[in-house]
């Protein structure tokens, strides 16, 4: 017999785990090699993934709704032109030999270097007090040794309940995937109590309210935010901007543009030419923060954010936004912004940005305080343009005239973004604006 493992796809750089939404085959199946085995639903892109072989599907292992990490085995294929027998001689011995040897239990109880963890278990580390060193040395039961949220609860729970006794004993008991506390270097001290975590206070529910719990992407989503939050320190800079030379521009050539290139002319191409020109001036900006280091960006990938039809958001990527004529800008934001609505996104499509644009014009709001996306280190959002009266220096002397005017608003981190050079790249994009040639 000769099995082969389908696998939880990688579908970008920053995705670890996905979660099956839709099985479109079942236990016992005849498939071909790219027939549709599953709908898989990430934080930034949903997918239909293909089968890479022809066989017999004889057994899913994550059923719809599941989550796995990427690598995990999600099904198994019975390869065509096999029986299924039992398991080979050297694959049962091997089976054997593994299944015989326990785990070391220092190996259970040793630091786990560059491990990543889901914004759910970084939440409850947080306000739970946990140091980063500290939440290295817990052990994971979750595939590959991952961290799981039932582990850092259960760490949690028996650390403030002080009963060193039982660190001990679940330390014994480490092949049977309890999670242990680490031991103090000196185990005569007595551990200090832990300060107690910081929780939301429970929300009453009171008669004929309703109750609904968060779809899988808006999940993500809110942790996210609260994890953008908690990394990078926010500052907001708003500066008003007079974009009368951009309105007149766009109404001189919306029509011809929209009979030469088949989509409307929007606002959006200008935002994402003025903030890329401005990128080129201020790299740092255009940057990520990694410890004490600052990793700033050759390419400038501008994300562009997108309302779904379902109340959720998503942030296609504009790669290279610095080498596109205007007309390429507008292509661009026009195809991403159709197939996210689609969901037709690919991978690339959603990652490597290196700064994001939000639009709360859209809406007719004048401005926001938008989140950064990590791990960018700014975001501009983009307000409602409307008529004001304003003063209008002319050579006879100043005289009120109605302008068009906007609101440009920057969250930026403050870690490596001081207010001098987060207002001075502002300024540069409404520059860039004002000066619109029509």
């Amino acid at each position: 017999m000769s099995k082969f493992e389908i696998k939880m796809p990688k579908l970008g750089e920053s995705i670890t785990e996905g979660t099956i939404m839709k099985w479109s085959v079942k236990k016992g199946d005849v498939i071909q090699e790219d027939d549709v085995l599953f709908e898989v639903s990430t934080a930034k892109v949903s997918a239909e993934i293909p089968s890479p072989v022809a066989g017999t599907l004889v057994e899913i292992l994550v059923q719809e709704g599941e989550t796995a990490p990427v690598g995990a085995v999600v099904a198994l294929v019975l390869l065509e032109g096999e029986t299924d027998d039992s398991v080979s001689t050297d694959d049962q011995n091997t089976a054997n030999k593994e299944s015989a040897e326990p785990v070391p239990a220092q190996q259970t109880e040793a630091p786990v270097a560059d491990r990543w963890y889901s914004p759910v278990v970084l939440r409850l580390a947080n306000e739970a007090g946990i140091q980063q060193d500290e939440l290295n040395r817990i052990p994971g039961t979750g595939f590959e040794g991952r961290l799981s949220k039932k582990d850092i609860k259960d760490y949690i729970e028996i650390k403030q309940s002080g009963k060193t006794s039982v660190a001990r004993k679940e330390t014994k008991t480490a092949s049977e995937q309890k999670v242990a506390v680490p031991q103090e270097s000196n185990p005569s001290t007595t551990a200090a109590p832990a300060a107690p975590a910081k929780t939301a206070p429970s929300v009453p529910v009171g008669a004929g309210d309703e109750v609904k719990e968060m779809n899988f992407v808006r999940r993500i989503i809110a942790d996210r935010m609260v994890e953008s939050k908690r990394i990078s320190p926010h500052v907001t800079t708003v500066i008003e901007v007079d974009v009368t030379k951009l309105v007149r521009w766009r109404d001189k050539h919306k029509d011809d543009f929209k009979r030469q290139e088949g989509i409307n002319l929007t606002y959006m191409p200008a935002f994402v030419e003025a903030v890329s020109k401005a990128l080129i001036e201020f790299p740092q900006v255009n940057a990520s923060v990694d410890g004490y280091n600052v990793i700033l960006k050759k390419n400038i990938n501008v994300g562009i954010a997108v309302s779904l039809n379902d109340g959720n958001l998503i942030v296609p990527v504009i790669h290279n936004s610095d080498r596109l004529s205007l007309s390429g800008l507008a292509h661009s934001i026009d195809s991403l912004a159709l197939k996210a609505r689609a969901n037709k996104l690919s991978a690339d499509d959603i990652q490597g940005g290196t700064f994001t644009i939000t639009n709360f014009g859209s809406f007719k709001n004048i401005f926001g305080t938008p989140i950064i996306n990590q791990p960018e280190v700014a975001i501009l959002a983009v307000g409602y343009i409307e008529k004001k009266p304003a003063v209008v220096e002319t050579p006879e002397g100043d005289v009120i005239a109605i302008r068009h005017k906007m609101y440009l608003s920057l969250s930026y981190d403050h870690r490596i973004i001081d207010g001098s050079l987060g207002g001075a790249f502002l300024k540069r994009v409404a520059d860039y604006l004002e000066a619109w040639e029509a």
